[in-house]
């Protein structure tokens, strides 16, 4: 079992979706992965993000592709890069990572419900 949080808890982590609007090799990451810009839209505008979903993903699938992100935790420097969101997803079996994605289309920058 993992460790409960209350519903505030769950309320004040930020989860958008957002399009990826550009994606590139990370030549410098320690593990394989690539460089992502992600539109979220007007209100929060254009990410910086690095995500290691090299096995399932190539640079040419990724563009127009919508994911989830968190957009309010603090950014963090990865090598020579400072990713401002965590773009979500989930080990497979591997072990490599699956995108979390919406199933339909919807606008950019709205928020998990």
């Amino acid at each position: 079992m993992t460790d409960e949080i209350t519903y505030s808890d769950f309320e004040r982590v930020d989860i958008r979706v957002g399009t990826i609007v550009e994606a590139s090799l990370f030549p410098e990451a320690r593990k394989p992965a690539y460089k992502l810009l992600i539109d979220f839209g007007d209100e929060i505008g254009v990410k910086k993000s690095s995500a290691q979903i090299t096995v399932h993903y190539t640079l040419d699938e990724l563009v127009g592709r919508q994911v989830l992100a968190v957009v309010n935790f603090p950014p963090r420097q990865i090598g020579p890069v400072r990713s401002e969101v965590l773009t979500l997803g989930f080990e497979d079996e591997a072990g490599a990572i699956v995108l979390a994605a919406p199933e339909r289309a919807v606008p950019n920058g709205k928020k998990i419900m």
